[in-house]
């Protein structure tokens, strides 16, 4: 998987407004404040630690031989750990990320993640999340991606608060493309293709359909600024360490 996700991840439209979202709820948390350490875990090939590391230092970590291949071979600075154990001292970051990493643990592992990140954060560090929403849109990609659960905002919010952050906003990402995710998805169960491993989400479209895509996410992420998204087929959350 993380190969095709390094194949698309620098063009495709879902990937752009991602990091266009994240990077803007980070800088408004962040409040002008330089952070002493970034710590994205699960980091995959580490394409965003190329913006991360924009806003100070910043560091991945990652499990999988690929995603530290990937990452290591674009010069990222990544180090080999499980998001369960992160190799850093108590309170030794102001920002920890998570992007599309907790839908694919087990229950305990969750609980574990998001404790470690806790751990890691200094009193008022800032923890940033992006999850898979809505078990409605469960599909191939699910497969591939080996699944465990999607989020409702109070599910999210529910694991985020037991693990002891303060939840500062969450929203639903991702609405202008929902209803074609949404047929897609459902097509895909109907059919039985929900149980076959599929990367058809992760490849480009044609360059007509991806731009348009691009410009829908671009207007929804000028509408965050104001208002959250009633539905879509991500989660994105930002809290801090009580």
């Amino acid at each position: 998987m993380l190969d095709a996700t390094a194949r698309a991840e620098e063009a495709h439209f879902w990937f752009r407004g991602l990091r266009r979202n994240a990077r803007r709820w980070l800088e408004t948390a962040l409040a002008g404040r330089t952070p002493r350490l970034v710590i994205d875990c699960g980091t995959g090939t580490g394409r965003n630690l190329d913006w991360l590391r924009q806003l100070g230092p910043a560091v991945g970590v990652e499990l999988s031989g690929t995603g530290l291949s990937f990452a290591r071979a674009a010069g990222r600075p990544v180090v080999q750990a499980s998001v369960a154990r992160l190799p850093f001292r108590d309170g030794s970051a102001d920002v920890a990320t998570s992007f599309d990493v907790l839908y694919c643990l087990d229950d305990a592992t969750e609980a574990l993640a998001l404790r470690e990140m806790w751990r890691v954060l200094r009193p008022g560090g800032v923890v940033l999340v992006n999850v898979a929403a809505l078990d409605v849109l469960r599909g191939a990609h699910s497969t591939l991606t080996m699944e465990v659960r999607r989020y409702s905002p109070a599910r999210l919010r529910g694991a985020l608060e037991r693990a002891g952050f303060a939840i500062e906003r969450i929203t639903f990402t991702n609405a202008p493309t929902f209803p074609v995710t949404l047929a897609l998805r459902s097509f895909e169960r109907l059919s039985g293709r929900a149980a076959q491993a599929s990367d058809a989400d992760l490849r480009v479209p044609a360059a007509p359909i991806n731009a348009i895509f691009s410009a829908a996410l671009a207007a929804e992420s000028a509408l965050l600024r104001y208002v959250n998204m009633p539905i879509g087929s991500s989660l994105l959350a930002v809290a801090r360490k009580r």
